[in-house]
């Protein structure tokens, strides 16, 4: 395989290589042909054989260069197959792959002549496409490329046309589009074909031919012979003589026949046509997969009843030759294809199906409208959306029986006069089209009901066209610029019936002239006032608005759907509660502050919605109403009427029918007892509140569904049997709920019942980051899978940062599984490549991207991802985080209690400049809001077929963490559809464990009524001092009094031990560098955590820092923390044999106890002017000039926590060992020591400070109290000469400070 020189394309020759000369090809186009084998999964060429060095040396030269991967001729021939286990189409492992270096200014022409090609083939997505056709890869097209010519135009410029393709994806940087062009794996995306690629199951789909022998006839009259049969459209067509195509063909239809197996002979099968006179004809096949795919196909033809043909999304570029055979065909499928107008077998042929009644050419690109077409008479369906058609001939008002006609999609800014000939036209589709007012032409129209001119560029809604066409019953103007509404006269309208006119920028809107008006819909406009006539009026849609007022006159005496939700309303509306029909209202999101009694006295309403308003009562019920849903969550109800589930004047309950109600969100204390004779409630939503007894529901014969987390209850009532349909149980969040075993196991038939979970004994054998701990939950709802997964690394990139995600598949499980094992590897190779936070976020998201391509996946996904590093911007800060998301996944970050989004939604409905940009490219929006019908995101990773309407270029923001940053939110769709920002922070601010916060957010969105999947991650922030990770801390210089005043503490978000080197335990402040103490209870020190012993340990090594402090110069002091290993007989429990409480600080492991402990070492003079002193030699604490060391300690109990209490010369010098502490406390039978006044202080004096930077030390085990070395009160003045003696035999006098070396580390006991 040899290498050949590369060299610039076009007009100039590049060198010959002299190793291995390549001959010349026209224009200068070199090539680099492989036979390479594939890979079974990738089908790509190896990494390392991608470029010679010399290649890449003229690559380099000129970002304009790049290279083309032509796959080779023999993909006609060979099986290649586009399947979702397979993006990459695959071939025979001997297939030719030509790598073409070029420019972006080389054109097709010369890449074909150099090939020996006639034209090239693109395959995007799995779609092919002819070069020419490249409106998939621009916004606004130009005619040139909507040229009708058969193949390829000269002027087009391959590599142009991937580097313009990965633009559009995201990508910014010109080196890194060059980089990503000539990756193989790319072709997932976007491929070259030198020859049109075949697929083999296509190919069956669109005809199957053979020579086999057959027999005509049901009898054995007729011999067998070797015929021609051909299977195509809905025709088996036999030859009349072998091998002859042009002769008597034999035709027999196959639609409403039947296709039988001939037993008598092996793998044969007799086709029949339909009819009295049917005939048969028997077929015998060679093998059995031949016959198996003969009687898959005729199968399908045989069971239609109507003639017809289905050739959609088969690459076609003019129509088989033996469908026109079948010229029974009456319906056409052509969708999704590349027809050609003028050559054989194209558009222009179609005229020759006589009775072809239904035409399907839709998103066929063909620019053009062919003329012909306006030749079949007997066309009464054609669809010709989606092919980029900028006028209309005239000759389209020949087609006089045509009743449907659908022309969505396309560039149309007029339609002709001629289209008023088609009278019988009772369907016209132009939505999506660049008209910018109705057209007259609709006028003639007189059998069409509707207008249909949705995602347009009307901007004047003029109602007087409209009552000029008195047969226009529906207008369907959704997703326009409509901002102003025009009325010539006061002349009523009395045929419009149904108007749909959401996501406009309306602002006012009268249509009180509609006076048929039975449907509204107007969602998310900008109205702050709405009139209409109500003679008619059946629903009404006017959520998301700014409404303040609706009029409505007279009272609609036949509405019965109002949604006035996510307005301004104070009130509800007069005529709301007047009207007589109304079975569901739905003023929730508003400013609510009573609600009116003639509302819940209607005898007709069935659903209502008061939801997050500001009701602070509700009236008192006098009759029986009909009410089944009552949604009253997070308005202001401090109590419920007694009497309003009590029974009626007659006798009734006046909420007997009530089936679900929700209290959620409000302050009640209490639930009516007369809630008991609702007997139809299923659904009881009461989290949130304040109640204290427990309602009385579970004597309720159709309970299902009781919530009632997050409120006071402190027991519960349980009757004698529990209803059988009680199904789930929520009592989470009620901290004062004890329940008993035999309460459980009443529970137990229950098939959700959730508790709050006993919190489990944490230890310190667990290493996480002191700056972020995480907590993630996950629910599946209703569905029966979860499609939500996520990321979380407490410690990524060497633990330097932390990484988390949220990845949302919707329908699809798969996708967030692989975007949640691959997303944070290809995060950290981009990181190592650039340092911009927005162009390595960027480029993750754009590689996750391709990777799901060459996973063979075709589904999008939303995708969050949080990246916390070290902040080398700011200098201020010491993290910053920077977020990336495309879909509808979120991130909220929690800065000093208030929320702050970081990310952005990129959906139809919250995101106009997205949904603009999707219009503009011509995308079809139905009328659920979903491009295409598939999603309502415009930027997901994966669903590479929809772009370019669905990119995955995602929203990027950077933030510097301060102190004042507390947590991160992040969470799905379903998560934020039911959470607003501010409820989600309030809900888990004050929660300890990130986990139950998150399981909160969750159960909070279930209570809301999600039954979607929902994902949330908590992740607590501790940005500050206190979250050092390094060895040596740094110093708060200490005042005069000789002690530094310690940071107070930020409350951890969960109480667990931590560990021996985090720093949150205790804090100390230290002039000499602190190292380990040994503790001498009966030994000597031990080095469990330095394997090396002293040697080792003499050595100089690097010291670990965090980002937020560096190397510090000799002249400062830092802070360590230590912790010390005290041997005991101490139970497993933590608890002393005399103790009743285990001791805060101690974490007890076996037989081995760990004691947190604080060593201050200050110095009371001033640091700047006294020298400094020998770090091995500590002299004695002063009470004047303080040049010892002098120690506070912390005491642990919750009473004085986060104090540091001042040691007492004296009391110090007695202390100096471990073994004379005694006297000051009280001796335990294991040989434990308290202090005697607090028994929960635990203090360590150390007297001498050896050099050593693990900052750990143990002692050995004691097996037993007898081995403690304890000093009787009659020997304490022997015992503290001794030490006094022992320290003043180690003082030495201070060298001159010119003189002044380090001296060696020094390891010692304390004596």
């Amino acid at each position: 395989m040899g290498e050949v020189e590369p060299g610039p394309a076009g007009p100039l020759e590049p060198p010959e290589p002299p190793e291995a000369p390549a001959s010349r090809r026209p224009g200068g186009i070199r090539v680099l042909k492989r036979n390479m084998k594939r890979n079974g999964s990738r089908n790509c060429l190896n990494r390392r054989s991608r470029f010679g060095s010399r290649e890449r040396d003229w690559l380099r030269e000129d970002v304009k260069r790049g290279c083309v991967y032509l796959y080779g001729a023999d993909s006609t021939t060979a099986t290649t197959t586009t399947t979702t286990s397979s993006s990459s189409s695959s071939s025979s492992s001997s297939s030719d792959l030509h790598l073409v270096l070029c420019t972006v200014e080389t054109p097709a022409s010369e890449i074909c002549a150099g090939e020996g090609r006639e034209s090239l083939y693109l395959q995007l997505h799995g779609d092919l496409v002819s070069l020419n056709l490249r409106m998939h890869l621009l916004i606004v097209p130009s005619p040139i490329l909507w040229s009708s010519t058969e193949r390829l135009e000269p002027t087009e410029r391959p590599l142009q046309i991937v580097y313009d393709y990965l633009s559009r994806l995201g990508f910014d940087d010109l080196v890194r589009i060059q980089e990503e062009a000539t990756n193989p794996d790319l072709g997932c995306m976007i491929r070259f074909y030198g020859e049109k690629p075949c697929h083999m199951d296509h190919l069956d789909r669109i005809l199957l031919s053979g020579i086999y022998n057959v027999r005509k006839g049901k009898t054995q009259l007729h011999k067998w012979a070797e015929r021609l049969v051909v299977l195509c459209g809905t025709c088996l067509i036999v030859s009349s003589v072998k091998d002859c195509q042009t002769g008597k063909m034999h035709i027999l239809p196959l639609v409403g026949g039947k296709i039988e197996e001939v037993k008598r002979r092996q793998y044969s099968l007799a086709f029949s046509s339909a009819g009295a006179q049917a005939q048969t004809y028997h077929v015998s096949f060679e093998t059995l997969a031949e016959y198996q795919r003969w009687q898959r196909q005729a199968s399908k033809v045989v069971s239609q009843r109507i003639s017809t043909v289905d050739l959609s999304c088969y690459s076609l570029e003019e129509v088989p030759e033996h469908l026109f055979y079948s010229q029974d065909i009456t319906y056409l499928n052509l969708r999704h294809n590349f027809m050609q107008l003028e050559r054989p077998g194209g558009l222009d042929t179609l005229y020759k199906f006589s009775q072809l009644k239904g035409l399907n050419l839709s998103h066929n690109k063909l620019g053009l409208f062919p003329i012909l077409l306006c030749e079949i008479s007997t066309l009464t369906e054609l669809n010709l959306s989606c092919n980029g058609f900028r006028d209309l001939p005239s000759q389209i008002g020949n087609l006089l029986n045509l009743q449907t006609l659908c022309l969505d999609g396309n560039f149309l800014t007029t339609l002709p006069e001629e289209l008023g000939n088609l009278q019988q036209l009772s369907s016209l589709g132009i939505s999506f089209n660049n008209f910018s007012q109705i057209p007259e032409v609709y006028e003639k129209l007189t059998m069409l009901d509707k207008v249909v001119m949705a995602g347009n560029c009307l901007e004047v809604l003029n109602l007087g066209v409209l009552n000029r066409m008195n047969h226009i019953k529906h207008v369907d103007l959704r997703m326009n610029h409509l901002k102003t509404m025009v009325i010539e006269n006061l002349e009523g309208n009395k045929h419009i019936t149904h108007v749909d006119l959401r996501d406009n920028r309306l602002t006012d809107l009268d249509l009180s002239s509609l006076c048929s008006l039975e449907q509204l819909h107007c969602e998310r406009n900008q109205l702050r006032e709405l009139t209409l006539s109500g003679f008619s009026l059946r629903t009404l849609y006017a959520s998301s608005n700014r409404l303040t007022a609706v009029n409505v006159y007279p009272v609609p005496s036949l509405l019965t759907s109002l949604d006035l939700s996510r307005n301004l309303l104070e009130c509800v509306p007069d005529w709301a509660c007047e009207a007589k029909k109304i079975e569901v209202l739905d003023v929730s999101y508003n400013l609510l502050t009573e609600v009116p009694i003639r509302i819940l006295s209607s005898l007709s309403l069935r659903k209502l919605m008061l939801g997050h308003n500001h009701v602070q009562n509700l009236p008192t019920l006098v009759e029986h109403i009909p009410l089944e849903v009552l949604d009253l969550q997070h308005n202001a109800l401090t109590r419920l009427p007694d009497t309003l589930f009590s029974k009626a004047l007659n006798k009734l309950n006046k909420l007997e029918q009530l089936e679900e109600l929700n209290l959620s969100g409000n302050k009640l204390k209490t639930i009516p007892t007369t809630i008991a004779n609702c007997k139809r409630l299923h659904t009881l939503v009461a989290h949130s509140n304040n109640i204290s007894i427990f309602p009385e529901i579970l004597q309720l014969p159709q309970i299902q569904f009781v919530d009632l987390s997050c409120n006071d209850l402190t027991e519960i009532l349980i009757p004698e049997a529990l209803p059988a349909t009680l199904q789930d149980l929520d009592l989470t969040g009620n901290t004062n709920l004890v329940l008993e075993h035999k309460t459980l196991d009443i529970f137990s038939h229950i098939t959700t019942l959730k508790i709050d979970q006993k919190p489990l004994p944490t230890t310190d054998s667990t290493v996480t980051s002191t700056f972020w701990s995480h907590g993630l939950a996950e629910m599946a709802g209703q569905r029966n899978k979860l499609c939500v997964s996520a990321l979380a690394m407490d410690n990524f990139a060497e633990g330097v940062g932390a990484v988390y995600g949220m990845f949302d598949g919707d329908r699809n499980e798969e996708l967030p599984r692989l975007l949640q094992c691959t997303m944070a590897d290809v995060l950290l190779e981009e990181v190592q490549q650039s340092t911009n936070d927005t162009v390595f976020m960027a480029n993750t998201f754009l590689v996750s991207h391709r990777k799901l391509g060459m996973a063979g996946q075709k589904l999008g996904s939303s995708a969050l991802l949080c990246y916390i590093r070290p902040d080398t911007a700011d200098p201020a800060s010491s993290f910053s985080l920077t977020v990336a998301n495309v879909g509808t996944c979120q991130a909220v970050l929690c800065r000093g209690g208030k929320p702050v989004p970081l990310s952005k939604v990129f959906s139809l409905e919250q995101d106009p400049e997205e949904a603009q940009r999707v219009k503009d490219q011509k995308a079809i929006i139905t009328e659920d809001n979903k491009v295409n019908g598939v999603t309502c995101c415009t930027r997901m990773l994966g669903c590479t077929y929809l772009y370019p309407w669905i990119l995955p270029k995602p929203h990027i923001s950077s933030t510097p963490l301060t102190i004042q940053d507390e947590l991160l939110i992040l969470g799905n769709k379903a998560l934020w559809e039911h959470l607003s920002y501010t409820e989600a922070v309030n809900a888990v601010r004050h929660v300890q464990d990130p986990l139950a916060a998150a399981k909160k957010l969750c159960t909070l969105a279930q209570s809301y009524g999600c039954q979607d999947n929902v994902g949330a991650m908590v992740v607590y922030l501790n940005i500050g001092e206190e979250g050092c990770t390094c060895e040596m801390n740094g110093l708060t210089l200490p005042g005069p009094v000789g002690f530094a005043s310690t940071t107070s503490i930020k409350d951890a978000p969960k109480p667990a031990t931590p560990s021996s080197s985090s720093g949150i335990a205790s804090e100390f402040s230290s002039e000499m560098s602190t190292s380990e103490v040994s503790s001498e209870v009966g030994s000597t020190a031990s080095d469990e955590h330095n394997a090396g012993g002293l040697d080792t340990a003499l050595l100089p090594r690097p010291e670990r820092r965090c980002s937020l402090h560096p190397t510090p110069t000799s002249g400062l002091f830092q802070r360590q923390p230590s912790c010390a290993t005290f041997s005991s007989n101490q139970s497993d429990n933590g608890l002393d044999s005399d103790d009743d409480q285990p001791v805060e600080g101690v974490i007890t492991n076996g037989s081995k106890v760990e004691v947190e402990v604080d060593i201050h070492c200050c110095r009371g003079r001033d640091l700047e002017n006294s020298p400094p002193l020998r770090e091995s030699s500590p002299t004695p604490c002063s009470e004047e000039h303080g040049r010892g060391s002098c120690f506070g300690i912390r005491r642990q109990n919750s009473v004085n926590s986060g104090i540091v209490l001042p040691v007492s010369k004296d009391r110090m010098e007695l202390q100096k060992s471990p073994s004379t502490s005694c006297l000051y406390g009280k001796k335990l039978s294991n040989g434990s020591i308290v202090p005697l006044e607090d028994s929960l202080n635990l203090i360590e004096v150390a007297t001498e400070v050896p050099k050593r930077k693990t900052g750990y030390f143990a002692a050995p085990t004691q097996m037993e109290p007898e081995d403690q070395f304890v000093v009787p009160r009659d020997l304490e003045e022997e015992v503290k000469e001794q030490m006094k003696q022992h320290q003043d035999s180690r003082l030495e006098p201070e060298p001159h400070e010119e003189d002044r070396t380090e001296p060696p580390e020094e390891f010692d006991t304390a004596l």
